[in-house]
């Protein structure tokens, strides 16, 4: 396996023919994971799962949308105005997507970790 980090002379060249809206994504992503384009590209095709962190900031930010809804239900139902409800459920699914997202993160990581040039 070729790893990005490892010494080694890179004497062929590949050309190849992009869109300029590909070209863009292309860099924007190299940039986002702070690796120059041929670094990246390597990475990419022999390390298919490159994930950057922020790809998670929306999922983190619609899990705290929930947790302030699930917050607005139960003053509703402290304060009297509806009648109790078990939702112990709903809390118990919510844990298990934050674990999930927080095992998402760790392993986003630990990959990005490996794969950035040092």
């Amino acid at each position: 396996m070729i790893t990005i980090n490892e010494n080694r002379k890179r004497n062929n060249t590949l050309t190849v023919r992009l869109t300029d809206k590909e070209k863009r994504r292309i860099t924007e992503q190299a940039q986002k994971a702070k690796m120059n384009l041929t670094d990246f590209i390597v990475a990419a095709t022999c390390h298919p799962l490159i994930f950057v962190p922020e790809d998670l900031k929306p999922a983190v930010a619609e899990m705290n949308r929930m947790g302030n809804n699930i917050n607005q239900i139960a003053r509703k139902i402290n304060s009297g105005a509806v009648r109790s409800y078990n939702f112990d459920e709903v809390l118990e699914k919510q844990n298990e997507i934050i674990g999930l997202l927080q095992e998402i993160a760790d392993a986003n990581s630990e990959i990005f970790k490996k794969l950035s040039p040092k």
